[in-house]
């Protein structure tokens, strides 16, 4: 008999994983559709194990390597939340689910590479321990079998994918790029949210909608509240990234900042910099001592006479920058445009009937915002 394949780790309840209050599912009714979500979870996991499990021992191994490591499977949920709204957690309900968390994990691979980062998920990130061709590939290989599921649900679902791939893979190269000449760097910052983040937790709650049968009038409210709170949450993550409390954050504080990554804090700061002196300094000295230097700009800065270089700045001096920085009205700035767009994604459900599916969407909602507390 072929031995069961090992269920990855991911969060023990629908309340546990959303931030949902036992207080949400007071009904008899309420709590069973909890249970019946946490059940497909089980389902969605298993599946995940199953579809990203390859012969080929390089793919099977990297393949394997972010989901084993975690992760709260929020998209999954999200779908087979919304599917309370129609016939429930189908069997179309949970292929369409292990698609689009398997999306957002070859989306973690090439963002990696992009980024250059070290970690992902408490783990070495893949192209740490394989480099950057064998990440990539197996970002791949992922996309790929995502496809696959979504094919199995007909040329709608197909069609879904793509446009959601093609969002992704824009988000990614617009922020690449950064905007030209004639964009405003912050509208530019948060349509490569809405791409890159809003995108494809949109399609996880739509997915839900269409696949349960449920009325197609939902789908437009769910989208739109799929897109505004990707955003809210990746400006959620924006402030994070400065807390002072690397124990419960995982990160350093000022992790993005230190990689060279522009977040909308400093772009907020950048503003702020034209007519206030303090932010102007603030800014030079995050540039300065924080941010890795251009390498154009060091090698015009190097004097070829005393073969000195860029003095680096002690972790100290670093620090209190950074907290300077969480302190400062850009930051705050950045957390009042997140709440505003969690509350417009609350707003986005009005047409949505009242009842557990609404409770539970809009506590997450609340969810998002409140992690930064």
């Amino acid at each position: 008999m072929k031995p069961s394949l090992p269920v990855a780790r991911r969060g023990s309840s629908l309340a546990a994983n959303l931030g949902l209050s036992e207080r949400v599912f007071a009904s008899a009714a309420d709590r069973a559709m909890a249970r019946a979500i946490d059940d497909g979870l089980d389902r969605v996991e298993a599946g995940l194990v199953r579809e990203v499990s390859y012969a080929d021992p390089i793919a099977g191994t990297s393949a394997r390597y972010l989901l084993d490591a975690g992760g709260k499977r929020v998209r999954p949920m999200l779908t087979l939340l919304t599917a309370q709204l129609g016939d429930g957690v189908t069997d179309d309900v949970v292929t369409a689910a292990e698609a689009i968390e398997i999306t957002h994990l070859a989306s973690l691979y090439h963002d990696d590479v992009m980024d250059e980062s070290e970690r992902r998920r408490g783990v070495p990130s893949a192209q740490t321990v394989w480099g950057n061709s064998v990440a990539i590939l197996t970002g791949d290989l992922l996309f790929a079998r995502a496809s696959q599921l979504m094919a199995r649900l007909g040329e709608r679902a197909i069609r879904m994918q793509a446009d959601t791939f093609e969002r992704l893979v824009l988000g990614q190269l617009h922020e690449t790029v950064g905007p030209q000449g004639h964009e405003d760097p912050i509208a530019h910052y948060i349509q490569v949210l809405a791409d890159k983040t809003g995108s494809l937790i949109a399609a996880a709650a739509q997915s839900g909608i269409i696949f349960s049968n449920a009325d197609p009038a939902y789908q437009a409210p769910i989208v739109a509240f799929g897109e505004k709170i990707g955003v809210a949450f990746q400006l959620i993550d924006d402030v994070i990234d400065l807390s002072p409390s690397p124990a419960a954050t995982g990160k350093v504080p000022g992790t993005d900042l230190r990689a060279g990554v522009v977040t909308l804090p400093l772009l907020r700061l950048r503003e702020l910099a034209k007519t206030d002196a303090s932010s102007a300094a603030l800014l030079a000295r995050i540039e300065r001592d924080v941010m890795p230097p251009d390498p154009a700009a060091a090698a015009d800065a190097f004097d070829t006479n005393t073969q000195a270089s860029r003095i680096v700045p002690s972790a100290q001096t670093v620090d209190a920058i950074v907290a300077e920085l969480r302190d400062h009205e850009a930051t705050r700035a950045t957390l009042d445009e997140a709440h505003r767009w969690a509350r417009d994604a609350v707003d986005a459900l009005a047409p949505l009937p009242e009842g557990p599916v609404k409770k539970a969407l809009t506590r997450f909602a609340d969810t998002i915002v409140e992690r930064s507390n």
